[in-house]
């Protein structure tokens, strides 16, 4: 499974840019982590959602 997630992160960040900086390439890493994978990208093992809509149904159908 990492190494599906290593080469998504690799075509879908680290070949689209050459990076100057290593905090230039650490932020653009922290910032796809937490802002476009966690947040936004939808999974499949999720039903197809994201994580947030993923965590609003399931608090729904809990309470």
């Amino acid at each position: 499974m990492i190494e599906s997630f290593w080469s998504r992160m690799q075509v879908e960040l680290l070949d689209r840019k050459k990076w100057n900086t290593r905090l230039e390439l650490a932020n653009a890493i922290f910032e796809y982590l937490e802002i476009w994978h966690n947040r936004k990208r939808r999974h499949s093992q999720l039903g197809w959602l994201t994580p947030i809509e993923f965590e609003r149904n399931r608090i729904i159908t809990v309470a």
